[in-house]
């Protein structure tokens, strides 16, 4: 990977794990657009520690009464406080994981430009319609219900079609059941960090399994280090701007931009 390809693919993964637009849709065509190697498992790896790590930090005030409500709740037997974040964040990921441990082999045939214009116009346009009345919605992220969580957690598990976009479809679903787009999309946020927990440690484990069959220990720490820190950074600057964006506007301008992307790849790739 030279540079260019690095800097590009860091700030593209940084940019849209968080935005509705799809991540993986974007690392699936730039390459492809562009003539690109294909950058590797192991760079794959780091710019998800990236994004994992800024939305850590983003939420770093948050996480820890979150998991001191929710195992109060374990030993007193019932909710209290945050604990309903607490186990949203952890129920609301059991639909992609296991869809994720019997269907990635599936999955992976579904990486064609072709079908993530089709999934980034449907899904686009499904955004489009939650949106529509999401002035009316005052639901936050405090207001979870275990049927919330569940639908929430399974619309989650879409988003492993590529082009669906995991946030995106996240905050469809919290704004089709009356949630702001405030509140979706913080939940939406909060729901990333054990999914991208578990898919770093499937690619983790690939990686360890792709070195030992090739017999190789050749690891380009520099790429790797650039990649996890340029995905950091651009990471966090998009979750702080979206959420102080999204108070003011709707969902609008990602709806228009799946469009024009969906239209786009249908017209080069047809």
């Amino acid at each position: 990977m030279d540079i260019w390809q690095i800097i590009i693919l860091s700030l593209v993964q940084g940019l849209t794990e968080f935005l509705p637009v799809s991540s993986s849709a974007h690392l699936i065509l730039f390459p492809q657009l562009l003539n690109w190697p294909d950058q590797g498992i192991s760079f794959d790896v780091a710019v998800h520690v990236g994004t994992l790590s800024a939305v850590i930090w983003y939420f770093r005030h948050d996480l820890l009464p979150i998991v001191k409500d929710g195992l109060a709740s374990i030993k007193n037997r019932k909710t209290t406080g945050q604990s309903m974040l607490f186990w949203g964040t952890g129920l609301g990921t059991i639909p992609a994981g296991l869809a994720g441990l019997f269907l990635s082999d599936h999955i992976d045939l579904l990486r064609s430009p072709l079908v993530i214009a089709a999934t980034t116009i449907l899904f686009g346009l499904l955004l489009w319609f939650a949106d529509k009345n999401a002035d009316n919605n005052h639901k936050s992220e405090h207001h979870l219900t275990i049927s919330a969580i569940l639908i929430i957690g399974t619309a989650q598990a879409i988003a492993l079609i590529p082009g669906t976009s995991r946030s995106g479809i996240t905050i469809t679903a919290a704004l089709l059941i009356g949630f702001s787009r405030t509140g979706a999309t913080r939940f939406s946020f909060l729901l990333s960090i054990p999914i991208i927990l578990l898919a770093g440690a499937l690619e983790i484990h690939h990686f360890i399994a792709l070195q030992q069959q090739q017999n190789s220990s050749l690891i380009d720490w520099n790429t790797l280090i650039t990649g996890t820190v340029l995905s950091a950074v651009s990471a966090y600057f998009c979750i702080v701007y979206f959420l102080k964006m999204i108070e003011k506007i709707s969902m609008l301008p990602f709806v228009i931009y799946r469009l024009v992307l969906g239209i786009f790849l249908f017209w080069v790739f047809l």
